[in-house]
């Protein structure tokens, strides 16, 4: 067999990061919902990320944030196909412009001389009716409010609201990003609270309101978490992503190795 017959046979060789996904996850044997489940991204969205249609995600960031976590899915380089895909995405990302210039030289867009002319003498009508009727009393009787109306029209002081009790064991839990990674916060009735690509530096503070908060995070040892202050252990070693965990301030002080608010 000659080296041209060897060429055509061989497949080709994919340059697209969702092409590339694609191929590995299938060397694997492994479903598109396979990769649904283990991410818990929507599998439109990761369907969206193997055809390259980038656009039908949110944002640049969740198409970010996606794909790294469809890479580590599969054991890929997320670094190296993060770093691929930015390339792409700034090669075929299209932004939708969020509104239309308003040109003021545009004749369908300015008013009518005459009708500009009689908006401003109604208004000035109206102007002149209202300082009569406040003014003068010219259009209304002026008379003395009877004795009943004073007391019927004194407001009476309501009674201070009770302030909201604080939960046992409250505490502000907050959570910050020293490098990028993709965090996902949700309550007890799987109700999302956060879902993004936290960059280095980033805070966020889980509500004290939200009943038993939980997280997934892809890489737990670049999350730095609080309590009020106080640091707390990390929440994994980074060698593997981790779901389903408790954040609430309660459960994160019966973890081991907490530590004392900072001075």
């Amino acid at each position: 067999m000659t080296d041209e017959a060897e060429g055509a046979n061989r497949p080709p060789i994919a340059t697209r990061v969702g092409d590339r996904l694609r191929i590995a996850r299938e060397a694997q044997g492994l479903a598109l919902a396979d990769i649904a489940q283990r991410t818990r991204v929507p599998q439109r969205h990761l369907e969206a990320i193997e055809a390259s249609n980038y656009v039908s995600l949110p944002s640049i960031t969740y198409a970010m944030g996606f794909t790294r976590a469809y890479a580590r899915a599969i054991g890929a380089d997320e670094v190296g196909i993060a770093r691929d895909l930015r390339v792409e995405i700034a090669d075929t990302w299209e932004a939708v412009p969020r509104h239309e210039p308003y040109n003021l030289h545009d004749p369908a867009r300015v008013p009518p001389r005459g009708l500009a002319l009689a908006g401003v003498a109604v208004a000035v009508l109206l102007l002149i009716g209202v300082a009569l009727w406040y003014g003068t009393g010219l259009f209304r009787a002026e008379e003395a409010p009877s004795a009943e109306a004073v007391v019927a029209t004194t407001p009476v002081p309501s009674a201070a609201p009770t302030p909201a009790a604080t939960p046992a064991g409250a505490g502000q839990v907050t959570l910050t990003a020293t490098d990028e990674v993709w965090v996902r916060v949700y309550d007890s009735n799987d109700q999302t609270l956060l879902l993004k690509t936290m960059q280095p530096g980033e805070r966020y503070d889980v509500p004290m309101t939200a009943t038993g908060p939980m997280i997934n995070v892809g890489r737990p040892d670049q999350l730095a978490v609080t309590i009020d202050g106080g640091t707390v252990a990390p929440l994994g070693d980074g060698r593997r992503a981790i779901k389903d965990v408790a954040i609430d301030a309660q459960a994160l002080r019966a973890r081991p190795s907490a530590a004392t608010p900072d001075a």
